[in-house]
């Protein structure tokens, strides 16, 4: 019997830490996903999916992206640090370095 083609999944594709600046409302929204431009349309409705705290916000823009990493638990990590900021600050994060 053939074997199925490999394909990527979630497990194997890079991680992207993003940050949505709502036009509308002033506010930022932090997230993380292996398709930035696929959740961006979800945030704002034109696709199904999206979180339900974004729907106020609504247009969101992306202001910048943090990555891309291996797993999903370090995204996740740095995802946590981006949220400690609030507003500007979001935007302007930098990485530790690690030593």
């Amino acid at each position: 019997m053939k074997q199925p083609a490999p394909r990527a999944t979630l497990h194997t594709m890079p991680w992207t830490v993003y940050v949505l600046r709502s036009k509308s409302q002033g506010v930022t929204y932090v997230g993380i996903s292996t398709d930035v431009e696929r959740r961006l349309q979800q945030h704002n409705g034109e696709v199904p999916g999206g979180a339900r705290s974004t729907t106020r916000g609504r247009p969101w823009e992306l202001g910048v992206t943090y990555g891309p990493y291996p797993d999903r638990g370090r995204a996740q990590a740095v995802e946590y640090q981006v949220k400690q900021r609030r507003g500007r600050e979001r935007l302007d994060w930098v990485e530790a370095e690690e030593s």
